[in-house]
């Protein structure tokens, strides 16, 4: 029995292969994988030996030739392959243990260039795991480490690995080179210029009890590199498994909390933020947040951007929470959170970068793509369009609002006042409709004035601005952009109200 070896990754390779040469087998090596294992008292044979031929072009062709090719890929049960092979004094391959050169990796390091790429592009590794994988009845392919100890165990076992093993290697082979050849193609298609494809490519993290409903299958699946804000990499500290509505949800929450900077507190509820507030503290960002709306917070999920500490966790303590999102935790929170034991209690990074976000969003038969809108605008003086000014804790106000209308569905309405949400219109078919709910949802809050009224969207008529002068609103910040500006202007104008257009759209679908 004869086995070839190529590896990039090394890991538990000197043990395998010593386990392959304990129980009679022959070693053929290329290059860095045969200086280490004879190095380690393993005699090889090197690929050399084989072909005939040295390796050329700085080991970009060596084993791309008939003897290595001829010796995995002939079929044992054709007696013309087999004497095919002895004509040409080519011997067989058993078992092909191959990966691949780094080429995620490199192009994953800061500041690398297309010519290092490129050379990180493996051309005789994917050729030999595919020649293995075709001819999986005779050949085994083993080309994840984590493999390396059940193929050792069967061969000791049955003196060959067994037939659904190899159909399942195989299986694994091609998934291999497939998620390879896809990350080379997106690489060079952006280095092209070129959109007209889209590759993806994630590997399955859980599968779930059910979708939106449970008469609906789910899986969740994860990118192969971590990134920030993301529930995919989040560690869960405690609670139930995570459902689909829950994972949605907790991204929701996620994406707001990304938008702020200063210590911020989000209860979220099916993806539409229900109380939300800044505080000099993350104490006092939780307690203003609750107080917001102490309702619809139960059964929701609550998202901090800072250490959640002692004071917050028992604050929550007496509430129905699915979900608490924070960066950290202090002992002292975790223990007091862990009396809830159904309580889902994740670890997220949330390491800030400007580095763009796509969003992936399946339609019927098709898939929509867009950048993540992480955009944030801060409300200014040059902002306004009326006779009445903001002042500058109405800007501060504003601002917040601004930010937190654009993780409400569209049509959305926030209207806040120090740095907190006081009511949240979402999802209406017209925007008169969010503002009623949002304004009542003030109004019953006990708040009559000074309130700061955010539209996601324009507002094209001038009946909003008239409602919420009734409820007691100040400072209206909206995007502007109406053929009935104007209009909206004019009757902020009259009520005495200061409106500002920021020039953003912000809807959420």
């Amino acid at each position: 029995m004869r086995a070839l070896v190529s590896v990039s990754d090394k890991t538990g390779l000197v043990e395998f292969v010593q386990g392959l040469v304990d129980l009679g087998w022959e070693i053929i090596a290329t290059g860095g994988t045969r200086k280490l294992l004879e190095s380690k008292g393993i005699k090889t044979i090197g690929i050399s030996d084989i072909t005939g031929f040295p390796e050329i072009l700085d080991g970009r062709v060596k084993t791309l030739h008939p003897k290595v090719h001829g010796g995995i890929l002939a079929r044992r049960e054709l007696p013309e392959h087999m004497a095919t092979l002895k004509d040409n004094g080519i011997d067989t391959i058993e078992l092909v243990c191959v990966n691949l050169y780094p080429f995620r990796q490199t192009i994953a390091k800061e500041g690398v260039t297309l010519e290092e790429a490129i050379e990180n592009i493996d051309i005789g590794g994917p050729s030999m795991v595919r020649s293995a994988a075709k001819n999986w009845r005779d050949v085994t392919i083993v080309c994840d480490p984590a493999d390396y100890g059940k193929v050792l165990d069967e061969i000791r076992e049955n003196g060959f690995t067994r037939p659904e093993t190899r159909l399942q290697l195989s299986a694994k082979a091609y998934t291999s080179t497939a998620e390879y050849d896809a990350c080379i193609a997106s690489y060079m298609r952006k280095a092209a210029g070129l959109n007209e494809k889209l590759f993806l490519e994630y590997d399955l993290k859980q599968g779930l009890r059910y979708g939106e409903n449970p008469h609906q299958d789910a899986r969740f699946y994860a990118a192969p590199e971590p990134a920030a804000f993301s529930l995919a990499f989040a560690r869960q500290i405690q609670g139930k498994e995570l459902s689909f509505n829950n994972i949605q949800d907790a991204n929701a929450a996620l994406n707001v909390l990304r938008d702020f900077e200063e210590p911020f507190c989000v209860a979220l509820k099916h993806m539409n933020p229900c109380g939300a507030a800044v505080g000099a503290t993350v104490e006092e960002a939780w307690q203003a947040a609750y107080e917001a709306d102490k309702v619809s917070i139960y059964g929701g999920i609550v998202g901090v951007n800072r250490e959640l500490t002692a004071e917050v966790a028992l604050g929550m303590k007496p509430i129905f929470l699915e979900i608490v999102i924070a960066p950290s935790y202090t002992p002292e929170a975790l223990e007091i959170l862990s009396s809830k034991k159904n309580l889902r209690v994740l670890q997220v990074d949330m390491t800030r970068s400007d580095a763009p976000v796509m969003q992936y969003i399946s339609v019927n038969g098709g898939l929509l793509a867009q950048h993540l809108d992480t955009q944030v605008e801060k409300v200014v003086p040059e902002m306004c369009v009326t006779r009445v000014k903001p002042t500058a804790a109405q800007l501060e106000d504003a601002s917040f609002g601004w930010k937190i209308v654009k993780h409400v569905k569209s049509n959305a309405i926030a209207v806040v006042r120090d740095n907190r949400t006081i009511g949240i219109g979402a999802g209406q078919t017209n925007r008169v409709g969010s503002a009623a709910i949002a304004l009542e949802e003030a109004k019953n809050a006990g708040f009559a004035e000074g309130l700061v009224l955010a539209s996601d969207g324009f507002l094209p008529f001038d009946d909003t601005v008239a409602m919420a002068a009734k409820y007691g609103v100040s400072v209206i910040v909206q995007p502007g952009g109406s053929i009935r500006d104007e209009d909206a202007i004019k009757k902020a104008d009259e009520l005495g109200i200061c409106m500002l257009f920021t020039g953003v759209r912000h809807f959420k679908h």
